[in-house]
Protein backbone atom coordinates (compact mmCIF):
# COMPACT_ATOMS: atom_id res chain seq x y z
CA UNK A 1 0.00 0.00 0.00
CA UNK A 2 1.18 3.49 -1.04
CA UNK A 3 1.34 6.61 0.82
CA UNK A 4 -0.46 7.85 -1.32
CA UNK A 5 -3.39 5.71 0.18
CA UNK A 6 -2.74 5.93 4.03
CA UNK A 7 -2.30 9.58 4.14
CA UNK A 8 -5.89 9.65 1.89
CA UNK A 9 -7.70 11.33 4.94
CA UNK A 10 -4.83 14.65 4.94
CA UNK A 11 -6.42 18.12 4.11
CA UNK A 12 -3.89 20.59 5.34
CA UNK A 13 -0.24 20.45 5.92
CA UNK A 14 -1.60 20.94 9.55
CA UNK A 15 -3.19 17.60 9.18
CA UNK A 16 0.07 15.77 8.39
CA UNK A 17 2.33 17.53 11.23
CA UNK A 18 -0.52 16.67 13.63
CA UNK A 19 -1.48 12.86 12.51
CA UNK A 20 2.71 12.11 12.77
CA UNK A 21 2.88 14.15 16.15
CA UNK A 22 0.37 11.85 17.83
CA UNK A 23 1.46 8.85 16.00
CA UNK A 24 5.29 9.31 17.07
CA UNK A 25 5.23 12.20 19.76
CA UNK A 26 8.35 11.34 21.38
CA UNK A 27 10.67 11.01 18.27
CA UNK A 28 12.60 13.55 17.07
CA UNK A 29 11.10 16.17 14.62
CA UNK A 30 13.63 18.69 13.90
CA UNK A 31 17.30 18.89 15.02
CA UNK A 32 19.07 22.04 15.59
CA UNK A 33 23.11 21.33 14.84
CA UNK A 34 25.87 23.55 16.78
CA UNK A 35 26.55 25.49 13.69
CA UNK A 36 23.34 26.63 12.76
CA UNK A 37 22.54 26.86 16.73
CA UNK A 38 25.67 29.28 17.13
CA UNK A 39 24.28 31.51 13.83
CA UNK A 40 21.08 32.31 14.80
CA UNK A 41 21.58 31.77 18.98
CA UNK A 42 18.92 29.33 19.71
CA UNK A 43 19.48 26.01 21.51
CA UNK A 44 21.34 22.90 20.09
CA UNK A 45 19.84 19.54 20.23
CA UNK A 46 16.34 17.96 18.75
CA UNK A 47 13.03 18.87 19.04
CA UNK A 48 10.36 16.16 19.61
CA UNK A 49 6.94 16.14 18.18
CA UNK A 50 5.54 16.25 21.07
CA UNK A 51 7.44 19.41 22.05
CA UNK A 52 6.54 20.78 18.26
CA UNK A 53 2.93 20.14 19.01
CA UNK A 54 2.25 22.76 21.94
CA UNK A 55 4.00 25.73 19.85
CA UNK A 56 2.46 25.29 17.15
CA UNK A 57 -1.10 24.99 18.86
CA UNK A 58 -0.50 28.09 21.03
CA UNK A 59 0.53 30.11 18.30
CA UNK A 60 -2.68 28.62 16.26
CA UNK A 61 -4.61 30.35 18.97
CA UNK A 62 -3.44 33.57 19.51
CA UNK A 63 -3.09 33.83 15.64
CA UNK A 64 -7.21 33.20 15.65
CA UNK A 65 -8.14 35.67 18.96
CA UNK A 66 -6.04 38.25 16.96
CA UNK A 67 -8.81 37.64 13.63
CA UNK A 68 -6.29 35.70 11.34
CA UNK A 69 -8.11 32.88 9.23
CA UNK A 70 -9.08 31.55 6.82
CA UNK A 71 -8.50 34.21 2.96
CA UNK A 72 -5.65 35.79 4.93
CA UNK A 73 -1.85 35.84 3.60
CA UNK A 74 0.98 36.28 6.40
CA UNK A 75 4.64 37.24 5.49
CA UNK A 76 7.29 35.50 7.09
CA UNK A 77 11.00 36.66 7.41
CA UNK A 78 12.25 33.97 9.81
CA UNK A 79 15.15 32.27 7.64
CA UNK A 80 15.30 28.76 8.44
CA UNK A 81 14.39 28.71 12.42
CA UNK A 82 11.69 26.25 13.67
CA UNK A 83 9.90 29.40 14.23
CA UNK A 84 9.25 29.30 10.58
CA UNK A 85 7.84 26.01 10.43
CA UNK A 86 5.67 26.83 13.98
CA UNK A 87 3.81 29.63 12.41
CA UNK A 88 3.26 28.43 9.06
CA UNK A 89 1.34 25.19 10.77
CA UNK A 90 -0.38 27.41 13.01
CA UNK A 91 -1.51 29.36 10.61
CA UNK A 92 -2.22 26.95 7.77
CA UNK A 93 -4.70 25.14 10.29
CA UNK A 94 -6.61 28.21 10.29
CA UNK A 95 -7.07 28.54 6.67
CA UNK A 96 -4.68 31.16 6.13
CA UNK A 97 -1.58 31.20 3.67
CA UNK A 98 1.89 32.10 4.46
CA UNK A 99 4.53 34.23 2.23
CA UNK A 100 7.88 33.58 2.67
CA UNK A 101 10.21 36.47 2.77
CA UNK A 102 14.30 36.06 1.98
CA UNK A 103 15.81 37.81 4.89
CA UNK A 104 18.63 39.19 2.16
CA UNK A 105 15.77 40.82 0.54
CA UNK A 106 15.98 45.14 0.30
CA UNK A 107 14.00 47.93 -0.45
CA UNK A 108 12.63 47.57 -3.61
CA UNK A 109 12.50 43.90 -3.31
CA UNK A 110 10.13 44.20 -0.21
CA UNK A 111 7.88 47.18 -1.52
CA UNK A 112 7.11 45.02 -4.75
CA UNK A 113 6.18 41.73 -2.59
CA UNK A 114 4.07 43.84 0.08
CA UNK A 115 2.24 45.57 -2.49
CA UNK A 116 1.46 43.07 -4.74
CA UNK A 117 1.16 39.60 -2.25
CA UNK A 118 -1.93 41.50 -0.09
CA UNK A 119 -0.12 40.05 3.04
CA UNK A 120 -2.06 42.06 6.03
CA UNK A 121 0.39 41.00 8.71
CA UNK A 122 4.15 40.31 8.32
CA UNK A 123 6.24 38.26 11.07
CA UNK A 124 9.74 39.35 11.02
CA UNK A 125 13.51 38.88 12.45
CA UNK A 126 14.27 41.50 15.27
CA UNK A 127 15.26 44.78 13.74
CA UNK A 128 13.67 44.41 9.93
CA UNK A 129 10.06 45.54 11.34
CA UNK A 130 11.25 48.95 9.91
CA UNK A 131 11.91 47.95 6.93
CA UNK A 132 8.56 46.35 6.47
CA UNK A 133 6.83 49.46 7.59
CA UNK A 134 8.71 50.95 4.74
CA UNK A 135 8.11 49.07 1.93
CA UNK A 136 3.94 49.00 3.13
CA UNK A 137 4.11 53.00 3.55
CA UNK A 138 6.18 53.17 -0.09
CA UNK A 139 3.54 51.04 -2.08
CA UNK A 140 0.79 52.79 -0.10
CA UNK A 141 -0.73 49.47 1.71
CA UNK A 142 -2.15 48.62 4.99
CA UNK A 143 0.74 46.39 7.16
CA UNK A 144 1.04 45.25 9.97
CA UNK A 145 4.22 43.87 11.56
CA UNK A 146 5.45 42.15 14.11
CA UNK A 147 9.03 41.15 15.03
CA UNK A 148 9.63 37.72 16.59
CA UNK A 149 11.19 36.93 19.67
CA UNK A 150 12.03 33.59 20.07
CA UNK A 151 9.95 32.87 23.47
CA UNK A 152 6.50 33.93 21.72
CA UNK A 153 6.93 29.99 20.38
CA UNK A 154 6.75 28.55 23.97
CA UNK A 155 3.97 27.37 25.19
CA UNK A 156 4.61 29.36 28.73
CA UNK A 157 5.51 32.53 26.88
CA UNK A 158 3.66 35.75 27.76
CA UNK A 159 0.67 35.95 25.54
CA UNK A 160 1.87 38.90 23.49
CA UNK A 161 -1.39 39.54 21.52
CA UNK A 162 -0.77 39.92 18.21
CA UNK A 163 -1.93 42.63 15.54
CA UNK A 164 -5.38 42.16 14.21
CA UNK A 165 -5.69 41.65 10.93
CA UNK A 166 -5.98 45.03 8.78
CA UNK A 167 -6.80 43.08 4.99
CA UNK A 168 -8.85 41.20 3.92
CA UNK A 169 -11.79 39.55 6.14
CA UNK A 170 -11.38 36.12 6.16
CA UNK A 171 -13.50 34.19 3.54
CA UNK A 172 -16.78 31.61 5.49
CA UNK A 173 -17.81 31.17 1.81
CA UNK A 174 -15.90 27.69 1.49
CA UNK A 175 -14.20 25.40 4.11
CA UNK A 176 -10.45 24.57 4.98
CA UNK A 177 -9.37 22.07 2.77
CA UNK A 178 -6.77 20.23 0.23
CA UNK A 179 -7.75 23.12 -2.56
CA UNK A 180 -7.07 25.84 0.10
CA UNK A 181 -3.94 28.09 -0.64
CA UNK A 182 -1.08 27.16 1.32
CA UNK A 183 1.55 29.33 0.62
CA UNK A 184 2.33 32.31 -2.36
CA UNK A 185 6.17 31.43 -3.33
CA UNK A 186 7.28 34.12 -5.85
CA UNK A 187 9.79 32.61 -8.59
CA UNK A 188 12.13 35.01 -10.84
CA UNK A 189 10.35 36.74 -13.13
CA UNK A 190 11.74 36.23 -16.71
CA UNK A 191 10.59 39.50 -18.62
CA UNK A 192 9.28 41.33 -15.51
CA UNK A 193 8.40 41.37 -11.86
CA UNK A 194 9.00 37.94 -10.01
CA UNK A 195 5.51 35.74 -10.61
CA UNK A 196 3.48 35.07 -7.09
CA UNK A 197 3.02 31.22 -7.41
CA UNK A 198 -0.25 29.73 -5.56
CA UNK A 199 -0.15 26.76 -4.06
CA UNK A 200 -2.73 24.73 -2.02
CA UNK A 201 -2.18 22.03 0.75
CA UNK A 202 -2.80 19.57 -2.00
CA UNK A 203 0.35 20.24 -3.96
CA UNK A 204 2.54 20.30 -0.46
CA UNK A 205 0.70 16.54 0.40
CA UNK A 206 1.69 15.27 -2.79
CA UNK A 207 4.72 15.87 -2.99
CA UNK A 208 4.83 13.65 0.27
CA UNK A 209 3.52 11.44 -0.71
CA UNK A 210 5.75 10.96 -4.17
CA UNK A 211 9.11 11.52 -1.89
CA UNK A 212 7.84 8.68 0.48
CA UNK A 213 6.68 6.46 -2.80
CA UNK A 214 9.61 6.95 -4.98
CA UNK A 215 11.56 3.57 -4.42
CA UNK A 216 14.33 1.74 -6.67
CA UNK A 217 17.28 3.78 -5.73
CA UNK A 218 16.04 6.32 -3.43
CA UNK A 219 14.09 4.52 -1.05
CA UNK A 220 12.61 5.93 2.33
CA UNK A 221 11.64 4.21 5.45
CA UNK A 222 9.22 5.29 7.36
CA UNK A 223 10.08 6.80 10.88
CA UNK A 224 13.68 6.49 10.27
CA UNK A 225 15.06 8.83 7.24
CA UNK A 226 16.98 12.25 9.11
CA UNK A 227 17.09 14.50 6.53
CA UNK A 228 19.65 17.40 6.35
CA UNK A 229 19.07 20.59 3.87
CA UNK A 230 20.72 23.52 4.05
CA UNK A 231 18.78 25.12 1.21
CA UNK A 232 16.71 28.14 2.11
CA UNK A 233 12.81 27.89 3.36
CA UNK A 234 11.55 30.62 1.57
CA UNK A 235 12.15 27.90 -1.63
CA UNK A 236 10.07 25.22 -2.59
CA UNK A 237 13.12 22.39 -1.89
CA UNK A 238 13.71 22.79 1.53
CA UNK A 239 9.40 24.41 1.85
CA UNK A 240 8.61 21.53 0.36
CA UNK A 241 10.19 18.40 -0.44
CA UNK A 242 12.55 18.15 2.02
CA UNK A 243 9.68 18.77 5.05
CA UNK A 244 6.90 17.21 3.80
CA UNK A 245 7.90 13.91 3.18
CA UNK A 246 8.95 14.00 6.64
CA UNK A 247 5.33 15.26 8.18
CA UNK A 248 4.40 12.39 5.50
CA UNK A 249 6.10 9.73 6.86
CA UNK A 250 7.78 10.57 10.36
CA UNK A 251 11.38 10.91 10.43
CA UNK A 252 13.59 14.15 11.64
CA UNK A 253 14.31 17.54 9.51
CA UNK A 254 17.99 18.90 10.16
CA UNK A 255 17.25 22.05 8.44
CA UNK A 256 20.59 24.15 8.41
CA UNK A 257 21.02 28.07 8.14
CA UNK A 258 23.15 27.81 5.36
CA UNK A 259 25.76 25.82 3.32
CA UNK A 260 28.99 25.95 5.12
CA UNK A 261 31.90 24.15 3.17
CA UNK A 262 34.24 23.85 6.31
CA UNK A 263 31.89 21.94 8.51
CA UNK A 264 29.39 20.47 6.17
CA UNK A 265 30.66 17.57 7.09
CA UNK A 266 30.73 18.06 10.82
CA UNK A 267 26.59 18.68 10.86
CA UNK A 268 26.20 15.21 8.67
CA UNK A 269 28.28 13.24 10.70
CA UNK A 270 26.56 15.24 14.46
CA UNK A 271 23.00 15.01 13.22
CA UNK A 272 23.25 11.12 12.03
CA UNK A 273 21.87 12.63 8.69
CA UNK A 274 20.72 9.93 6.32
CA UNK A 275 19.24 11.90 3.39
CA UNK A 276 20.89 15.06 2.05
CA UNK A 277 19.55 17.90 -0.25
CA UNK A 278 21.87 19.37 -2.80
CA UNK A 279 22.81 21.74 -5.36
CA UNK A 280 24.83 21.34 -7.66
CA UNK A 281 27.68 23.80 -5.97
CA UNK A 282 28.17 21.58 -3.26
CA UNK A 283 29.65 18.96 -4.50
CA UNK A 284 31.82 21.40 -6.56
CA UNK A 285 33.10 23.18 -3.62
CA UNK A 286 33.38 19.92 -1.25
CA UNK A 287 35.11 17.83 -3.35
CA UNK A 288 38.13 19.83 -3.71
CA UNK A 289 38.83 19.65 0.10
CA UNK A 290 41.73 17.38 0.42
CA UNK A 291 41.04 13.88 0.68
CA UNK A 292 40.29 12.17 4.71
CA UNK A 293 40.03 9.39 6.24
CA UNK A 294 36.87 10.28 7.63
CA UNK A 295 35.21 11.19 3.70
CA UNK A 296 33.07 7.80 4.56
CA UNK A 297 32.55 8.37 8.06
CA UNK A 298 28.62 9.25 8.10
CA UNK A 299 25.40 7.45 8.02
CA UNK A 300 24.20 9.38 4.19
CA UNK A 301 22.32 6.77 2.00
CA UNK A 302 21.51 8.87 -0.77
CA UNK A 303 21.23 12.63 -2.00
CA UNK A 304 18.13 14.16 -3.77
CA UNK A 305 19.44 17.37 -5.86
CA UNK A 306 19.88 18.58 -8.72
CA UNK A 307 22.80 20.50 -11.28
CA UNK A 308 25.92 18.29 -10.05
CA UNK A 309 28.39 19.25 -12.79
CA UNK A 310 28.94 16.37 -15.06
CA UNK A 311 32.92 15.74 -14.06
CA UNK A 312 32.21 15.85 -10.05
CA UNK A 313 29.46 13.15 -9.96
CA UNK A 314 30.75 10.17 -10.03
CA UNK A 315 34.31 10.87 -8.99
CA UNK A 316 32.10 12.44 -5.96
CA UNK A 317 29.94 9.43 -5.50
CA UNK A 318 33.32 7.28 -5.24
CA UNK A 319 34.83 9.04 -2.65
CA UNK A 320 32.14 9.96 -0.37
CA UNK A 321 29.97 6.46 -1.10
CA UNK A 322 26.62 7.27 -1.75
CA UNK A 323 24.82 8.45 -5.00
CA UNK A 324 24.11 12.12 -5.62
CA UNK A 325 20.41 11.29 -7.72
CA UNK A 326 19.66 13.74 -10.29
CA UNK A 327 15.88 15.40 -10.07
CA UNK A 328 14.06 18.01 -12.15
CA UNK A 329 10.94 20.20 -11.07
CA UNK A 330 9.49 23.75 -10.82
CA UNK A 331 8.04 25.62 -8.43
CA UNK A 332 4.94 25.75 -10.65
CA UNK A 333 5.31 21.80 -11.11
CA UNK A 334 5.65 20.77 -7.84
CA UNK A 335 5.89 16.90 -7.85
CA UNK A 336 3.00 17.32 -10.08
CA UNK A 337 5.32 17.52 -13.00
CA UNK A 338 8.33 16.30 -11.21
CA UNK A 339 10.84 13.82 -13.13
CA UNK A 340 14.27 12.13 -11.42
CA UNK A 341 16.60 9.47 -11.87
CA UNK A 342 15.54 7.00 -9.51
CA UNK A 343 16.26 3.90 -11.47
CA UNK A 344 19.59 2.46 -13.00
CA UNK A 345 21.20 3.22 -15.55
CA UNK A 346 21.14 6.98 -13.83
CA UNK A 347 24.12 7.68 -16.80
CA UNK A 348 25.99 9.20 -14.25
CA UNK A 349 28.18 12.63 -15.61
CA UNK A 350 25.81 13.08 -18.07
CA UNK A 351 23.44 15.69 -17.05
CA UNK A 352 20.21 12.83 -16.93
CA UNK A 353 17.65 13.73 -14.62
CA UNK A 354 15.67 10.22 -15.55
CA UNK A 355 12.31 9.26 -17.22
CA UNK A 356 8.94 9.82 -16.71
CA UNK A 357 6.55 8.14 -14.29
CA UNK A 358 3.39 7.20 -14.82
CA UNK A 359 1.41 10.41 -13.05
CA UNK A 360 3.21 12.66 -15.63
CA UNK A 361 3.62 13.13 -19.72
CA UNK A 362 6.10 15.21 -21.32
CA UNK A 363 7.64 16.43 -24.46
CA UNK A 364 10.44 18.15 -26.31
CA UNK A 365 9.31 20.87 -28.98
CA UNK A 366 10.86 23.46 -31.06
CA UNK A 367 10.07 27.21 -31.52
CA UNK A 368 7.18 26.73 -33.48
CA UNK A 369 5.38 23.68 -30.42
CA UNK A 370 6.28 20.70 -32.82
CA UNK A 371 8.14 17.85 -31.36
CA UNK A 372 11.42 17.13 -32.07
CA UNK A 373 13.59 13.83 -32.50
CA UNK A 374 15.25 11.35 -30.11
CA UNK A 375 18.40 13.28 -28.64
CA UNK A 376 17.88 17.00 -29.85
CA UNK A 377 17.58 20.27 -27.79
CA UNK A 378 14.05 21.12 -27.45
CA UNK A 379 11.58 23.10 -24.70
CA UNK A 380 10.19 20.43 -21.98
CA UNK A 381 6.32 20.92 -21.89
CA UNK A 382 5.34 18.72 -18.94
CA UNK A 383 1.43 17.69 -17.85
CA UNK A 384 -0.24 15.55 -15.21
CA UNK A 385 -1.96 12.34 -16.81
CA UNK A 386 -5.33 11.90 -16.62
CA UNK A 387 -8.39 13.98 -17.43
CA UNK A 388 -6.97 17.04 -15.16
CA UNK A 389 -3.56 18.23 -16.59
CA UNK A 390 -2.63 20.51 -13.58
CA UNK A 391 -3.45 18.14 -10.78
CA UNK A 392 -1.12 18.72 -8.07
CA UNK A 393 0.55 21.92 -9.97
CA UNK A 394 0.39 25.32 -8.82
CA UNK A 395 -2.92 26.69 -8.71
CA UNK A 396 -1.80 29.99 -10.66
CA UNK A 397 0.13 32.94 -10.88
CA UNK A 398 -1.49 35.31 -8.08
CA UNK A 399 -2.57 38.71 -10.17
CA UNK A 400 -1.56 37.14 -13.50
CA UNK A 401 -4.37 34.90 -14.87
CA UNK A 402 -2.43 35.50 -18.85
CA UNK A 403 0.73 34.90 -17.36
CA UNK A 404 -0.92 31.26 -16.41
CA UNK A 405 -2.81 30.74 -19.11
CA UNK A 406 0.42 31.39 -21.34
CA UNK A 407 2.33 28.98 -19.18
CA UNK A 408 -0.44 26.44 -20.22
CA UNK A 409 -0.95 27.35 -23.99
CA UNK A 410 -2.13 24.23 -25.38
CA UNK A 411 -2.67 22.02 -22.10
CA UNK A 412 0.65 21.59 -21.34
CA UNK A 413 2.82 23.50 -19.07
CA UNK A 414 5.52 25.29 -20.66
CA UNK A 415 8.86 24.87 -18.43
CA UNK A 416 11.57 27.37 -20.17
CA UNK A 417 14.08 24.50 -19.78
CA UNK A 418 16.18 23.10 -22.83
CA UNK A 419 16.32 19.17 -22.64
CA UNK A 420 17.08 16.52 -24.83
CA UNK A 421 15.40 13.28 -24.69
CA UNK A 422 17.58 9.80 -25.84
CA UNK A 423 15.83 6.71 -27.75
CA UNK A 424 15.23 5.26 -24.56
CA UNK A 425 13.39 7.71 -23.06
CA UNK A 426 15.82 9.30 -20.70
CA UNK A 427 16.12 13.52 -20.06
CA UNK A 428 19.51 15.52 -19.97
CA UNK A 429 19.31 19.13 -19.18
CA UNK A 430 20.71 21.02 -21.73
CA UNK A 431 20.25 24.86 -20.71
CA UNK A 432 17.52 27.48 -19.88
CA UNK A 433 15.32 28.96 -22.69
CA UNK A 434 14.26 31.63 -20.09
CA UNK A 435 16.42 34.54 -19.05
CA UNK A 436 17.63 33.87 -15.76
CA UNK A 437 21.27 33.80 -14.18
CA UNK A 438 21.48 30.79 -11.40
CA UNK A 439 23.77 31.02 -8.85
CA UNK A 440 24.45 29.20 -6.35
CA UNK A 441 20.43 27.25 -6.59
CA UNK A 442 19.18 30.87 -6.65
CA UNK A 443 16.97 32.23 -9.91
CA UNK A 444 17.70 35.90 -10.25
CA UNK A 445 15.74 37.57 -13.47
CA UNK A 446 18.00 39.80 -15.32
CA UNK A 447 15.24 42.33 -15.94
CA UNK A 448 15.61 42.62 -12.42
CA UNK A 449 18.79 43.47 -12.12
CA UNK A 450 19.08 46.02 -14.86
CA UNK A 451 15.87 48.24 -13.50
CA UNK A 452 17.90 48.68 -10.66
CA UNK A 453 20.97 49.46 -12.44
CA UNK A 454 19.16 51.70 -14.84
CA UNK A 455 18.15 54.11 -11.91
CA UNK A 456 21.42 54.72 -11.27
CA UNK A 457 22.30 58.41 -13.14
CA UNK A 458 25.32 57.51 -14.50
CA UNK A 459 23.83 54.22 -16.68
CA UNK A 460 22.27 55.02 -19.82
CA UNK A 461 21.69 51.44 -20.08
CA UNK A 462 22.19 48.18 -18.93
CA UNK A 463 22.01 44.78 -19.38
CA UNK A 464 22.78 41.47 -17.83
CA UNK A 465 23.50 37.74 -18.36
CA UNK A 466 25.35 35.15 -16.69
CA UNK A 467 28.63 34.70 -16.98
CA UNK A 468 30.41 31.26 -16.17
CA UNK A 469 31.82 30.57 -12.66
CA UNK A 470 33.52 27.30 -11.38
CA UNK A 471 31.90 27.31 -8.17
CA UNK A 472 28.77 28.72 -8.87
CA UNK A 473 27.68 27.64 -11.92
CA UNK A 474 26.65 31.41 -13.03
CA UNK A 475 27.53 34.89 -12.02
CA UNK A 476 26.05 37.87 -12.38
CA UNK A 477 27.56 40.44 -14.90
CA UNK A 478 26.11 43.65 -16.20
CA UNK A 479 26.98 45.41 -19.52
CA UNK A 480 27.29 48.97 -18.91
CA UNK A 481 26.64 51.51 -21.12
CA UNK A 482 27.82 55.21 -19.55
CA UNK A 483 25.79 58.52 -19.76
CA UNK A 484 29.28 60.17 -19.99
CA UNK A 485 32.27 58.83 -21.17
CA UNK A 486 35.04 57.54 -18.77
CA UNK A 487 38.35 57.08 -18.50
CA UNK A 488 39.87 53.14 -17.70
CA UNK A 489 41.44 55.01 -14.27
CA UNK A 490 37.36 55.68 -13.25
CA UNK A 491 36.17 52.25 -13.80
CA UNK A 492 36.93 50.51 -10.71
CA UNK A 493 35.56 53.13 -8.59
CA UNK A 494 32.31 53.57 -10.69
CA UNK A 495 31.76 49.88 -10.63
CA UNK A 496 32.13 50.19 -7.13
CA UNK A 497 29.43 52.86 -6.79
CA UNK A 498 26.95 50.57 -8.97
CA UNK A 499 27.09 47.42 -6.60
CA UNK A 500 26.87 49.57 -3.74
CA UNK A 501 23.75 50.84 -5.22
CA UNK A 502 22.39 47.84 -6.17
CA UNK A 503 22.97 45.85 -2.82
CA UNK A 504 21.68 48.98 -0.93
CA UNK A 505 17.90 47.38 -3.41
CA UNK A 506 18.00 44.15 -4.28
CA UNK A 507 19.58 41.01 -2.27
CA UNK A 508 23.16 40.08 -2.11
CA UNK A 509 23.23 37.14 -4.45
CA UNK A 510 21.58 39.21 -7.77
CA UNK A 511 24.98 41.93 -7.54
CA UNK A 512 26.88 42.28 -10.38
CA UNK A 513 30.05 39.99 -9.84
CA UNK A 514 31.12 41.32 -12.97
CA UNK A 515 30.76 45.16 -14.52
CA UNK A 516 31.81 45.61 -17.93
CA UNK A 517 32.03 48.81 -19.71
CA UNK A 518 30.74 49.01 -23.63
CA UNK A 519 29.93 51.83 -25.70
CA UNK A 520 26.93 49.65 -26.86
CA UNK A 521 24.62 47.08 -25.94
CA UNK A 522 23.73 43.93 -29.08
CA UNK A 523 20.04 45.00 -29.63
CA UNK A 524 17.43 44.01 -32.42
CA UNK A 525 15.68 46.18 -35.06
CA UNK A 526 13.35 47.30 -32.78
CA UNK A 527 15.84 48.41 -29.87
CA UNK A 528 15.57 44.83 -27.48
CA UNK A 529 18.35 43.06 -26.23
CA UNK A 530 19.61 40.76 -28.25
CA UNK A 531 20.12 37.83 -25.64
CA UNK A 532 21.87 35.43 -27.53
CA UNK A 533 24.73 37.48 -28.32
CA UNK A 534 24.73 39.20 -25.02
CA UNK A 535 25.00 35.27 -23.46
CA UNK A 536 28.34 35.15 -25.82
CA UNK A 537 29.42 38.34 -24.91
CA UNK A 538 29.44 37.51 -20.84
CA UNK A 539 31.25 33.99 -21.63
CA UNK A 540 34.03 36.28 -23.25
CA UNK A 541 34.02 39.61 -21.10
CA UNK A 542 35.70 38.29 -17.74
CA UNK A 543 39.21 39.07 -18.04
CA UNK A 544 38.77 41.94 -20.61
CA UNK A 545 40.35 45.29 -19.20
CA UNK A 546 36.98 46.78 -19.40
CA UNK A 547 35.05 44.43 -17.49
CA UNK A 548 35.97 45.15 -13.40
CA UNK A 549 35.68 41.76 -11.30
CA UNK A 550 33.55 43.15 -8.35
CA UNK A 551 32.64 39.72 -7.00
CA UNK A 552 34.36 40.03 -3.33
CA UNK A 553 31.52 42.80 -2.61
CA UNK A 554 28.92 40.50 -2.72
CA UNK A 555 28.27 39.42 0.77
CA UNK A 556 25.49 38.92 3.06
CA UNK A 557 24.40 41.97 4.23
CA UNK A 558 23.81 42.66 8.25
Amino acid sequence: MTHATTTANLRTVHDAFATTAARTPDAPFLCVEAVTAQTYGIATGEITWREAAPAVASLRARYAAAGYGHGHRVGLMLENRPAFLYHWFALNALGASVVPINAEMRSAELEYLVGHSDIGLAVVLPGRGADLHAAAKACGVPLAVREWREDDDAETAAPHPLPAALRPAPRADTPIGIDTECALLYTSGTTGRPKGCILSNAYFLNVGRWYADIGDVCSVRPDQERIITPLPLNHVNAMCFSLMVILVVGGCLIQLDRFHPQTWWQSVRESRATLIHYLGVMPAMLIVADPSPDDRAHSVRWGFGAGVDGKNHAPFEVRFGFPLIEAWAMTETGAGGAIMATREPRLIGTHCFGRTESFVEARVVDDEGHDVPPDTPGELLVRATGPDPRRHFFSGYLKDQAATEEAWAGGWFHTGDVVRRDADGSFFFVDRKKNVIRRSGENISAVEVESVLNQHPAVKASAVAAAPDDLRGDEVLACIVTREPIGAEQRPQLAAALVDHTLSQIAYFKAPGYVAFVDALPLTLSQKIQRGELRKMAQALPGDACCIDTRAMKKRQG
